[in-house]
């Protein structure tokens, strides 16, 4: 029989808050994370606004020496899994040590500090290069750092497949304890990218939304004012256990992962193809993945990124997939008050679709004034929405054509 995955623990730092509870109270408040950018001069850019954590203190968590050496993705990750296994009141000890993975997800990695040491090259020569270079800007040593900071010798991988990587990386876990390889893994997505580098190629894409003078509305997905997306930065981090060890250990469970979807579009290096086949396929594996039918689906953390073709293409995948059911369906997107936190996002949304199977709460999609024509689903507009759910998805879609679907769905023993 396959063996079943639960979640034990989250951790989170986002636009909204630093830490899951201020995350998702926001979340539910319908407030939004985005604002001038702080990070850097971005006053020649023509995007000047992002989704930026505020308020940080990583030595909360890490030593002033471990600040200097590590990219902001590495500290975030440390900190997002710290928050993750304290919730989930989990130790790793010697005698499961090796049972107990990590899989941390990052689009880009350390490229604050790939920035930063190309310019002391070119002002100063190689040898004012930091030996802790390469070990910041890797994209594995998010991983690879809370593996060594909390023990875990098991599994370890990380998932590079653009705004896909938190949830590729968390369907990568849940595969991993299925397959029987482990039966604890820390996993989730984190990203720090509000940098000149990635906010001037994603502005060269025209990518980005130029609402710089009115920041909280520029993230506005399926809305026909929508101009781009909103680049936000952040972490999201839960911890998976197979079922039996989680019970036996007495630990509280916040909903089971039991399904996981990944497909390729086979099409274009950033463009969804019309009608975006491959993510109604990925929804539909996630699904039979988990022994459901589309009609057991209650609500979809959409991908819903506020570019105009994700939106509409999203909404005729939705559409292609439910048929009928697609009417009765709640959808929306955290995006609106988070913007897209890239890697990070796969490991933010999932804690949002699992807060909102525990809580019975969906979070709205802000900003939604005014739909495009074709996208005429519940998109929970403007203010969350009372309603308990036993079964929701959460999408990601990257560039190169990856399309990633988590399935969760309430605890139920006598499944």
């Amino acid at each position: 029989m396959k063996r079943r995955v639960v979640v034990t623990g989250l951790g989170a730092l986002t636009p909204l808050g630093n830490s899951v509870d201020e995350s998702w109270e926001g979340a539910k408040a319908g407030q939004s994370g985005i604002g001038p950018i702080t990070k850097f001069d971005s006053s020649s850019f023509k995007t000047r606004i992002a989704g930026e954590v505020k308020n940080f203190d990583p030595l909360q968590y890490v030593s002033k020496q471990e600040v200097r050496r590590y990219d902001d993705f590495i500290l975030y990750a440390l900190a997002a899994s710290e928050m993750a296994l304290t919730d989930a009141n989990l130790t790793i000890g010697s005698e499961f040590s090796d049972r107990t993975g990590v899989i941390i997800g990052s689009a880009i990695g350390g490229l604050a500090t790939l920035e930063e040491e190309y310019k002391n090259l070119l002002n100063a020569g190689p040898r004012k290069i930091s030996p802790f270079a390469v070990p910041a800007i890797l994209a594995n040593l998010a991983s690879g750092q809370v593996s060594i900071r909390f023990g875990a010798k098991g599994p370890i991988n990380c998932a590079v497949t653009a705004c896909a990587a938190g949830t590729s990386a968390i369907g990568d876990a849940y595969k991993t304890i299925t397959y029987g390889d482990a039966d604890v893994m820390i996993a989730g997505g984190t990203e720090a990218a509000v940098t000149p580098m990635a906010v001037a190629g994603f502005g060269s894409m025209r990518a980005l939304s130029v609402r710089n003078d009115d920041p909280q509305k520029a993230s506005r997905p399926f809305d026909q004012d929508r101009d781009g997306f909103i680049i936000g930065e952040g972490c999201g981090i839960i911890v998976l256990e197979e079922l039996s060890f989680a019970l036996n250990r007495g630990a509280r469970i916040y909903a089971e992962l039991a399904g996981y979807g990944c497909t390729s579009d086979a099409f274009h290096m950033a463009a969804p193809p019309p009608g975006h086949e491959g993510a109604a396929r990925s929804m539909r594996v996630a699904i039979k993945d988990a022994g459901l039918n589309p009609e057991d689906v209650d609500y979809i953390n959409a991908h819903g990124t506020s570019t105009p073709l994700n939106d509409l293409y999203e909404t005729q995948a939705i559409k292609s997939l439910f048929g009928e059911h697609a009417s009765k369906l709640m959808v929306s997107s955290t995006k609106s008050m988070t913007g897209h936190m890239l890697g990070g996002t796969g490991g933010v949304e999932a804690i949002f679709a699992v807060k909102a199977l525990q809580e019975g709460l969906i979070p709205p999609t802000i900003n939604l004034d005014n739909p495009i024509e074709g996208c005429d689903l519940d998109f929970v507009p403007h203010v969350a929405r009372r309603k308990e759910i036993n079964t929701a998805l959460s999408n990601t879609f990257g560039f190169g054509g990856v399309n990633t679907v988590l399935l969760f769905r309430k605890y139920n023993e006598t499944l």
